[in-house]
């Protein structure tokens, strides 16, 4: 990794669910399990048939909740507080991404697939409130999702942010396909195939970032 490939970068974008958090947090489990039940209960589908829709849907339209509303008309409001009423007791604050995160120069935003309030919540219970500028989600892209190109736009729109100053950390490598083509600098966190538009990969964020400033 070279800093001098990060000294143009004023705006740094940060993915929430395992990419601020280990992907081993028990966590984004308890989403997927709630997912299911949702699907469960307003599709009236077996369980079995809810986690192939939920995985389906994840993969075809890039989140179940953009799946369940293009083909089944579902009110993305309800469904989002349901899913995300989760037990965050395991999420541990972290004195040194607090300390990378900081000292990083210019704009710090979050954006995620999730909702805004759990953006909030898995902050504020990470020590991780303060660090950043705002925090964006799903509903703030008219609930469409990462990778979609037109979410981008609506995002780094409303960020006033420009790509090509800016760098995006992700868990999930399709959702750095359009960052990279709108000139960002981009990192994958955590496992995961080499791509062309990955520019770094680290499965420690923290140490990542303090090797930055």
């Amino acid at each position: 990794m070279s800093r001098n490939s990060f000294q143009h970068v004023d705006a740094w974008v940060f993915d929430l669910d395992n990419t601020l958090y280990p992907p081993a947090t028990p966590l984004f489990d308890q989403i997927e399990r709630r997912m299911t039940d949702y699907v469960m209960a307003r599709l009236n589908v077996s369980r079995t048939e809810a986690d192939a829709l939920r995985r389906t849907y994840w993969s075809e339209h890039g989140t179940t909740l953009a799946g369940l509303m293009r083909v089944h008309d579902l009110d993305p409001g309800p469904y989002l507080a349901d899913v995300h009423d989760i037990d965050l007791s395991h999420l541990v604050p972290c004195t040194s991404l607090r300390a990378a995160i900081s000292a990083l120069p210019g704009r710090r935003i979050v954006y995620t697939n999730g909702s805004r309030e759990h953006a909030r919540r898995v902050i504020d219970a990470l020590g991780l409130d303060g660090v950043f500028e705002t925090f964006f989600g799903i509903e703030d892209a008219n609930y469409l999702p990462k990778p979609e190109a037109v979410a981008f736009d609506l995002i780094f729109g409303k960020a006033g942010l420009d790509p090509r100053r800016a760098a995006m950390f992700e868990d999930d490598p399709r959702n750095l396909a359009i960052p990279h083509a709108l000139g960002m600098r981009t990192v994958l966190v955590g496992p995961g195939a080499p791509a062309a538009h990955v520019h770094h990969q680290t499965d420690d964020l923290a140490a990542f970032l303090a090797g930055l400033v």
